[in-house]
Parts: C-alpha cells; structure tokens; sequence
C-alpha cells in the first residue's frame, strides 16, 4: 500500500471528527492597514477610525473579511492534524482552494480571533489526496464567528 492509500485508510476514519481550536491572536489595526494598502481597500471601516466612530455601525474600524479568511493558514498551522500518522513521508500541502466562505459577524480592530478546525471529507485525487476542512474562525467574546469556510486541500505524497 502506497503512502497516499495508507493515509487515505487513516483520515477516512475521521472524517467529522474536530481537530482542534488554535491560540487566539489579536487584529490590530497596523495589520488592517496594511491589507488594505496590499488589496487596494481603503473603504473607510477599515481605515478611518474617527469617520467609522461616527458613520459606522460598528462605531470602530473592522477587519476585512478576506483579512480575516487570509488568516486560515496562520491560524491553521496552530492546529495539529486530526490524525498525525497520516502526514508520515508527505511531501507537501496545496491550497486547492474554498468550497463555500461567509463573513457572518465583522472582526472590530483589537479583537481576538481563532480557528476551530473539523475534517469533513477526504477522498483520493491520482497520487494526492483532497481533504475538505470547515474553518470556523471565533471572536472572542461573541455569539457569531467571522468566518466560516470550507478549506480544500491537497496533500502530495511521494511515489
């Protein structure tokens, strides 16, 4: 059994269990600047803090959503894998991208925010596998996350 078909046999028995929550980091508002200076977003929510104390629902500068869903693999790296044998002999990751991502509550500047992380499908694609991970990414101190999204990955292992 090749390294690929092993892992394969390995992750399928986790498909939906949790893998963990990651440290909680703060967003603050040099970071926020700094996005919207790389993405060209300057909208004032994100930037202008006394014009979003004063027009802004939130009453402060907030985060951008594809800040916040930047941050998946920063935060993700703080969480080991669901099933660690399964990574013997990998050669490497890829991000294949995003199924479906919603921004249900904004990041305000200063607040601090973690991923929790839950296998939800793995399945072979040639010699890689693809898993398929729900993000969740918490505000401390709120009902609602900022993020939610389903992670595509795959993973490559040697022949």
């Amino acid at each position: 059994m090749g390294k690929a078909a092993a892992a394969l046999a390995l992750l399928e028995k986790r498909v939906g269990d949790e893998e963990g929550v990651s440290e909680w980091f703060k967003v603050e508002q040099p970071r926020i600047n700094a996005f919207a200076d790389a993405t060209l977003d300057h909208q004032f929510i994100h930037i202008d803090p006394e014009k979003s104390a004063k027009l802004s629902p939130f009453k402060v500068t907030v985060a951008h959503g594809f800040l916040t869903l930047s941050l998946l693999p920063h935060l993700g790296s703080k969480i080991p894998p669901v099933e660690p044998k399964a990574f013997d002999g990998l050669t490497l990751g890829i991000n294949y991208g995003l199924d479906r991502v919603r921004f249900p509550a904004p990041v305000k500047v200063n607040a601090r925010i973690r991923a929790r992380r839950t296998l939800a499908a793995v399945e072979q694609k040639g010699a890689m596998l693809q898993l398929k991970q729900v993000v969740t990414i918490e505000i401390e101190g709120e009902d609602k996350p900022a993020c939610v999204a389903e992670s595509l990955t795959r993973l490559v292992y040697p022949d």
